[in-house]
């Protein structure tokens, strides 16, 4: 396989090779967690905002979902998306779409929906120069209420909605989710260390569920302040490919 300019091939979880644009986002921690956190199984899903597609990847090899389809508005992204596909034997199974998530629609209404969406406000921080990671992180390209009513639009009634996002906007997050008929159900903060403040929080959202969410154990992803030693539980995830059975409902 021929990589381009500024690309890497990594080797990650799963045996998923992984080609990545060193010049844009990479796989990270809240991308590996998320895909841990969606629990069951599913026949079909949407991810909104791919990337390189790695989360929809993890999710097809553990058996998580039988087909995906992956949005991403970035064009250069999206044909990632089908190389990585291709490049591991998923094509069949994850089909990229370049196209904005308000825009999507679909004659069947799914099971599951999930992201790792945009957590800056269009104009807060300061905007990258590089304007793949400019609307990777800003909400230029829609806000998490519009994130929140695709799901709506896409999810057939008591379908799943996980995403992973910065405590800081929690509030924006749970009104944007009630506000599209997602009620949360299960909330999980995760904090690099013990003494550490919670740095992600994931959600796990039922389409027009019933009031009720269950707060579990903050993960802890290293034992010491050296955040040199996974913890127990982050080893689980490493190794399981899912949280541990205390983190589920």
């Amino acid at each position: 396989m021929e990589l381009k300019k500024n690309e890497r091939l990594d080797y990650v979880n799963d045996n998923i090779e992984l080609i990545q644009n060193t010049d844009g986002l990479t796989f990270g921690t809240d991308a590996l967690l998320l895909a841990g956190y969606i629990c069951g199984k599913y026949s079909s899903g949407v991810e909104l905002g791919g990337g390189t597609g790695i989360i929809s990847m993890l999710l097809i090899t553990r058996g998580k979902a039988e087909h995906i389809d992956c949005l991403e508005i970035q064009k250069e992204y999206a044909e990632l998306i089908g190389r990585n596909a291709e490049h591991n034997s998923l094509a069949d199974r994850l089909n990229p779409i370049c196209l904005d998530v308000r825009d999507y629609t679909r004659e069947k209404e799914c099971e599951l929906v999930f992201t790792n969406p945009p957590y800056m406000k269009a104009t807060s921080g300061k905007a990258n120069l590089d304007d793949k990671k400019n609307v990777a992180r800003h909400e230029v390209a829609g806000t998490i209420y519009d994130f929140c009513r695709s799901a709506d639009r896409l999810l057939k009634y008591g379908g799943t909605f996980a995403v992973v996002y910065r405590p800081d906007r929690l509030i924006d997050l749970i009104d944007a989710l009630r506000s599209s008929h997602l009620e949360p159900k299960r909330m999980t903060f995760v904090c690099a260390n013990e003494s550490s403040e919670p740095s992600m929080v994931l959600i796990e959202a039922k389409k027009g569920g019933k009031c009720g969410l269950k707060f579990t154990k903050p993960l802890i992803i290293y034992k010491n302040k050296d955040n040199k030693e996974y913890s127990d539980d982050m080893n689980y995830i490493m190794s399981e490919g899912s949280f541990p059975r205390e983190y589920k409902v």
